[in-house]
């Protein structure tokens, strides 16, 4: 960290143009030696398009897609959670009842949660 900053100290220290752009390009330099061994970026779910626009869109809706099924992980494990800790204090206090409560409740929400990421894809 030091070193960039000695580097941005000295170019304000010149102020000539060809300072800053002698230092971007070398700044630039190490990202490009490290891209190299990359794959190149898969297309979207729906194709890429006829232009960026479209291209873009897809792309979106793919990320739509994903965040709709990190939802519904992250509400089956919230469920499963909750049913493991109330069956916990159902085996304790013998309250059963409660526990079916949240069994239920749990698995009604997660099937809604499903369905409703179902229908938004298809919106999208």
């Amino acid at each position: 960290m030091t070193v960039v900053r000695s580097l941005f100290s000295r170019a304000r220290a010149h102020a000539q143009p060809w300072g800053f752009a002698a230092l971007a390009a070398a700044g630039l330099l190490p990202a490009q030696a490290m891209a190299q061994g990359l794959p190149s970026m898969e297309a979207p779910s729906r194709g890429e398009g006829g232009g960026l626009l479209t291209t873009l869109q897809n792309y979106l809706f793919d990320f739509g897609a994903l965040g709709g099924l990190i939802l519904a992980t992250v509400a089956f494990l919230i469920v499963a959670i909750a049913a493991i800790a109330t069956f916990n204090e159902a085996r304790v206090r013998g309250e059963w009842s409660k526990f079916g409560v949240v069994v239920v409740v749990g698995v009604v929400l997660i099937i809604a949660i499903i369905w409703l990421a179902t229908k938004a894809s298809e919106i999208l």
